[in-house]
């Protein structure tokens, strides 16, 4: 899983392989819910090169910042799609270029994967009273 962790970042985003996923009782139905994480990674490069001899001041600043999509496929044929985002829950910084640090901060965000599944799972705890009213409203309608 690492390296489709480490290939994902090297393009940029990344859609984790493994998602989360649970079942909610909806007024005596079962509804499907599905949570995958995307992490984004951002580069500034902050500094100046030095000249020859001196210590150079050129740093990457990197921060990822992670989405999480939820999908419910409620067995009346709902499905709720929502996409909750999360600024920058884990930074960092490596010394040189940013061009050149690429695969290293794609190794230590890939190193922090355990923060973004906690991230993951505190999304999908706190978004259940907001699926519920979704569903509630979609059922709602239908009935309406």
């Amino acid at each position: 899983m690492i390296v489709s962790i480490v290939a994902g970042l090297l393009l940029g985003t990344l859609i984790a392989d493994d998602a989360h996923r649970v079942q909610l009782d909806h007024r005596g139905q079962r509804v499907d819910v599905t949570y995958r994480s995307a992490v984004d990674v951002r580069h500034k490069q902050l500094g100046a090169a030095s000249a020859p001899g001196r210590p150079s001041a050129l740093r990457c600043a990197w921060s990822a910042s992670v989405d999480v999509h939820r999908e419910a496929r409620h067995p009346a044929g709902h499905v709720m799609t929502r996409t909750i985002s999360a600024q920058a829950p884990l930074t960092g910084s490596r010394p040189g270029w940013c061009d050149t640090q690429r695969d290293a901060i794609a190794q230590d965000v890939a190193a922090r994967s355990g923060a973004v599944r906690d991230h993951l799972l505190a999304v999908a705890t706190r978004d259940q009273d907001a699926l519920v009213a979704e569903l509630d409203a979609a059922h709602d309608k239908v009935r309406g």
